[in-house]
C-alpha cells in the first residue's frame, strides 16, 4: 500500500483538461477509509512528479515513457480550433488544416502536439502557456488548436471552436511507475477500466452467496440433473393404457338395457 500502514491515502495527478471527478467519486464510494488526494500538475511535469514519488498514479496525455512508466490508455480526443465568435470559420461546422493556412496559429509552449509542422502562420512569439494563448486569440490577433478539453477548461464568452478534422489527436492515459504497481494502483486501475466491486480480476473476488449452490439454477429455481431431463414425459395414450391396466384391462363392458319392473 501506499503511505503507513496506520493511514493508508492514495495520490493522484491529472493533467489540465482531464476530469477526474466519475473516478473518484467510486473510488470514495469503494474506499472510504481510504482518501484519495488529487495533484494538478502541467503536462509535461506529470512524468516527474511520478519519478519523484509526489504521485502514485497519474492521468496524463500520450505518448508516455514505456521504459519506465506502465500506461493504460483511456480515450482520444476530438482537436479544435479556438476563434473568436465572429471569426469567419464560425460559418462552418468542421474544418482542415488547410482552411488554417493563411490564419496565424499560436504554437504555446505547453503544446500538447507533436507537430511535424505546425499549421498556419507562426506568431511573432510563442506564447509561455496555453492560457496565455487563449487570452491572444480573445484580442483577435491569432488562433489556437487544442484539444476539445482545453477548449472548454478555458472557455470564454467571446470565443467558440470548431472541430479540425484532419489534425493531430491527443490521448489520455492512467500512467504509473512500472515498479511502483501497488495494490492501491491495482485498485485504481480496475475503476478506470469499469470493473464493478465483485470482479474476479479485482484484488477481492466476491465469495457466493450461502444458498448459491451447483444444484440451484441462475434464476433461484431447482435445475434439473440430466437424468431427469433425459426421462421423456408420458404421453397423453400412454397414460390411459396405464390407467386401464390398473383396473384390469380390456374395454370396460357395455351396460344393459334397464329391466322394466311388473
Amino acid at each position: 500500500m501506499t503511505g503507513s500502514e496506520e493511514s493508508p491515502s492514495f495520490r493522484l495527478a491529472y493533467v489540465p483538461g482531464v476530469t477526474p471527478a466519475k473516478w473518484v467519486k467510486t473510488w470514495n464510494e469503494r474506499q472510504p477509509g481510504i482518501p484519495l488526494t488529487l495533484v494538478q500538475v502541467p503536462a509535461a511535469e506529470a512524468p516527474e512528479v511520478l519519478r519523484a514519488g509526489e504521485a502514485d498514479a497519474a492521468l496524463v496525455r500520450s505518448p508516455v515513457d514505456r521504459t519506465f512508466f506502465s500506461a493504460i490508455p483511456l480515450y482520444t480526443e476530438t482537436t479544435v480550433v479556438i476563434v473568436p465568435k465572429d471569426h469567419v470559420i464560425t460559418a462552418a461546422e468542421e474544418v482542415t488544416l488547410a482552411d488554417l493556412a493563411d490564419e496565424v496559429v499560436f504554437h504555446p509552449l505547453d503544446d500538447v502536439f507533436d507537430w511535424d509542422a505546425p499549421p498556419g502562420e507562426p506568431a511573432f512569439e510563442r506564447p509561455a502557456t496555453t492560457a496565455d494563448a487563449v487570452e491572444l486569440v480573445a484580442a483577435d490577433v491569432g488562433l489556437l488548436v487544442v484539444p476539445q478539453s482545453l477548449a472548454r477548461l478555458y472557455h470564454r464568452r467571446d470565443l467558440t471552436y470548431r472541430p479540425v478534422v484532419d489534425a493531430p489527436r491527443s490521448s489520455v492515459a492512467l500512467s504509473w511507475p512500472e515498479e511502483a504497481t501497488t495494490d492501491l494502483v491495482e485498485d485504481f486501475i480496475g475503476i478506470v477500466r469499469g470493473r464493478t466491486v465483485n470482479s474476479t480480476r479485482g484484488r477481492t473476488a466476491a465469495q457466493p452467496a450461502a444458498d448459491d449452490k451447483p444444484g440451484r439454477s441462475g434464476r433461484g429455481g431447482t435445475r434439473q440433473t440430466p437424468a431427469a431431463k433425459s426421462q421423456p414425459k408420458p404421453s397423453a395414450k400412454s397414460s390411459g393404457r396405464t390407467a386401464r391396466a390398473r383396473t384390469g384391462g380390456g374395454k370396460p363392458a357395455k351396460r344393459g338395457k334397464p329391466r322394466r319392473r311388473s
